[in-house]
């Protein structure tokens, strides 16, 4: 363990990111702890203590890091960009043009992520607005509202809360261009960190039933996780031999791994963006709370139900973004490469896409089970809320799936400079 620490801290590009990394993730949180103009921190925390802190919104300051619970400039995390990433990645479908601009590579990138901005700062104005009416039309312990707003502190909270959005998303940004792994996975896998002490202490002031057995459900889900997140499956390779110019190059076999989970952690971080839109609506249109209130809290039956069917598909149609079988197998064909058995072309596409989704069924209903497993424990087994989102499946499933894809980054780093890595 110290000596790879050693190796990646002598590999001045490595060390460069990783301080990089260090000084965004601090600036994020003194970001996160930096309140807001005119707002009474102590009161919004205090509602997220009481019943806040069991609804939709303490899933949503969980990300955040729990910045929402303070009403802090990232009071809204990262949330409104993962939101208009899915928006922008299902219109791609649907749209014919954005179909398009994926397909011409970097530029066409470029230009839908730059639709994706200004998506993020208008869902982050919205996002702002519906949670000051919210704050405004609760109240607090002595009988007023949390939040005392006129109108022109109110439109200064909104473009406060936009501009950290903004900011936050700028630093995800930089994060993957100039640090170590993906900026938006490793913002969510900060948030998630800060509340691992509050679920130790609530863990270990728990009953003996919760102390006794919440540990060894934790170890085992760290495992589960690893193993599903490492497992692939190996299609053996051939390559025949071919004249490139006045050279033969010789053939040889090789593999192409197809991963259990090659949606990673993203199908559970969209579904959590989607479900916080019930809420968000609620509060513009009054006559949808009671039914959003029965119907999408956490613990609800109906919540979870949906929740996992929301996974399952974002795993299937996250995977389809990232594996093409079709444009795979023409390359393998224009690299005279085969299946051994299988026909190059489309016979060698359909067997992928087969082969693919036989994978990525155990994978789907492997995240959808562990995202849900909080709420169970909460509700059937008498787990403590802060216990259950601080240290359950979902938390455990990010922060471990993102400090997998952060270490096999370094790994590949390593690995450039002849440097032995750390992944066995």
């Amino acid at each position: 363990m110290l000596s790879w620490l050693a190796n990646a801290w002598r590999v001045p590009e490595l060390r460069r990111r990783v301080l990089f990394t260090g000084l965004a993730l601090g600036a994020y949180r003194l970001g996160s702890w930096l309140p807001s103009p005119g707002i009474n921190s102590t009161a919004i925390s205090g509602f997220f203590h009481g019943s806040g802190g069991s609804s939709l919104l303490g899933i949503l300051n969980l990300f955040s890091g729990g910045a929402l619970s303070r009403f802090s400039l990232f009071a809204l995390g990262i949330m409104p960009y993962v939101t208009a990433s899915i928006i922008l990645q299902l219109l791609t479908v649907v749209i014919p043009k954005l179909g398009e601009l994926q397909k011409e590579g970097e530029a066409g990138y470029a230009k839908i992520n730059q639709y994706t901005r200004y998506l993020t700062v208008a869902l982050a104005a919205a996002q702002a607005l519906g949670y000051s009416i919210l704050f405004h039309s609760q109240k607090g312990t002595d009988g007023q509202p949390l939040l005392q707003a006129s109108a022109g502190r109110l439109v200064l909270l909104v473009v406060t809360l936009t501009a950290g959005t903004t900011l936050l998303m700028w630093i995800g940004e930089q994060i993957t261009k100039r640090g170590v792994g993906n900026g938006i996975s490793i913002l969510i896998f900060a948030s998630i960190l800060t509340s691992a002490p509050v679920g130790i202490s609530a863990w270990y002031n728990g009953g003996p039933t919760e102390r006794i057995f919440f540990p060894l459900i934790a170890l085992a889900v760290v495992a589960a996780v690893v193993f599903v997140q490492e497992g692939q499956r190996r299609i053996p390779i051939q390559y025949a031999k071919r004249m490139v110019g006045r050279r033969m190059t010789s053939g040889g076999a090789t593999y192409l791994p197809l991963r259990v989970n090659m949606a990673g952690v993203i199908p559970v971080i969209f579904a959590a963006a989607v479900l916080a839109f019930p809420q968000t609506i609620a509060l513009y249109l009054p006559a949808s709370k009671n039914f959003v209130n029965n119907h999408f809290q956490p613990n609800s039956l109906t919540y979870l139900l949906v929740e996992a069917i929301m996974i399952i598909v974002f795993t299937y149609f996250y995977t389809a973004v990232q594996f093409n079988p079709v444009d795979q197998a023409d390359n393998l064909r224009k690299y005279g490469g085969y299946i051994p058995g299988i026909r190059p072309g489309p016979p060698t596409a359909q067997y992928l896409d087969r082969v693919l989704s036989r994978l990525t069924f155990p994978g789907a209903l492997f995240l959808a089970a562990v995202a849900v497993l909080p709420s169970l424990f909460i509700t059937y087994g008498g787990f403590s809320q802060a216990t259950g989102r601080a240290l359950g499946g979902t938390s455990v499933l990010i922060a471990v799936g993102v400090a997998l894809d952060t270490m096999r980054q370094m790994e590949s780093q390593m690995m450039m400079r002849n440097y032995e890595g750390f992944l066995k």
